[in-house]
């Protein structure tokens, strides 16, 4: 799903070759997700802030749960990514060594740490908004597989990862707005422009400008639920428990660049057409002359490009697809999904129809002299 995404061969979220990778769940020391009231206070110090101590709204929408548990779902899914890494720089895990940064070792761990910690209380905010309104579920911390070898993979992950969330919280935003859930409006507010200081950072880090584009790519909820899977290992809850869809992964099988060009793709579609998503008749022998490769960019009105050079291989379905940087400046990140349809009117329209999701799209120019990233 990535594409000049700088991490040189894994099929995280799409991309065509994997890492060997040891599944782990870590255990930090702080209590979370339920520290008790001293372990709370040693994170809200070290994130450099508190809990809100605002009452929680008087009601919350069935769909408003359905947002918070997909936070809660991501949020905990960072705590580990952060962990992980602070703990390879500890570890001296090689290819995690500072280097050649601005920054020292100990600087750099205590930025990583108080990223952590402020992810601990992005999610217990949302594990405490959903037990307060008794939630059928409350995601717990999963197991997870994080295909990074080096800190510069690390960096390069928690851009792109990051860059989805800014664009999911929008989509949370527009979803409390439709069910009158104005009660979390400001505090999800407040994370959207904390995250958005991460990926400045992490921007900056990888010689890339700190602010990507004048407005973010948005997003929808079943395209970073379907993402995330790519990472989790297994869980100590049915996730179908949560009601989002998860689509097939989009794989990005080229190297994007600052031009027009035809990407090329690949989705194992044997599994299209159950549980929650389209159904569809696409299969060996079917036509293939009404599917788009449709990418969300900005926020700009979805953009479908025809899909030509159509293979099969098994229930692998390979293509080709214009990316059309020029006309759109798609510099960034883009996202997109194989769609048997065109011409929608917003993001919320695509996942109907919608056959596998997302390909993760990231053009970025260097601006440093060197053209090279701090690690």
């Amino acid at each position: 799903m990535f594409t000049n995404y700088l991490i040189s061969a894994t099929a995280l979220l799409g991309l065509s070759t994997a890492y060997a990778v040891t599944p782990r769940m870590t255990a930090p020391g702080d209590g979370f997700p339920s520290p008790n009231a001293q372990q709370l206070l040693s994170i809200e110090r070290q994130a450099d802030g508190l809990l809100s101590n605002a009452p929680p709204p008087p009601t919350l929408s069935k769909a408003g749960i359905t947002n918070f548990q997909l936070i809660a779902f991501n949020e905990n899914l960072e705590v580990k990514f952060f962990e992980e890494i602070i703990s390879n720089i500890t570890n001296h895990v090689p290819g995690f060594e500072i280097k050649s940064s601005p920054w020292s070792t100990a600087e750099i761990l205590d930025i990583l740490e108080t990223v952590k910690a402020q992810e601990e209380l992005h999610a217990i905010t949302a594990i405490t908004t959903l037990e307060h309104f008794k939630a059928p579920l409350v995601p717990k911390p999963c197991t997870y597989k994080f295909p990074t070898t080096t800190l510069a993979d690390a960096i390069n992950l928690a851009e792109t990862l990051t860059g989805v969330v800014l664009g999911t919280l929008q989509d949370a935003e527009q979803a409390f707005a439709k069910n009158g859930d104005d009660g979390p409006v400001r505090a999800v507010a407040s994370v959207i422009g904390q995250e958005g200081e991460q990926n400045g950072f992490y921007r900056s880090i990888l010689n890339h400008k700190p602010s990507e584009k004048p407005f973010l790519t948005t997003n929808a909820a079943a395209f970073a639920f379907s993402a995330l899977q790519q990472f989790v290992v297994s869980c100590p809850f049915d996730v179908k428990q949560i009601p989002i869809p998860v689509f097939p992964a989009l794989n990005v099988l080229t190297t994007a660049e600052a031009r027009d060009m035809y990407l090329s793709f690949s989705a194992d579609l044997s599994s299209a057409g159950n549980g929650n998503w389209n159904n569809t008749q696409v299969h060996p022998g079917a036509k293939l002359d009404n599917l788009f490769v449709t990418y969300l960019v900005g926020q700009q009105l979805p953009i479908s490009e025809p899909i030509v050079n159509p293979k099969w291989h098994g229930s692998v379905l390979t293509f080709d697809a214009l990316f059309p940087f020029t006309e759109n400046l798609m510099s960034g990140l883009s996202i997109a999904a194989l769609t048997n349809s065109s011409g929608f009117a917003n993001a919320d329209a695509i996942v109907a129809k919608t056959l596998a999701a997302p390909g993760l799209i990231q053009v970025n120019e260097k601006v440093a002299k060197s053209g090279k990233s701090h690690y």
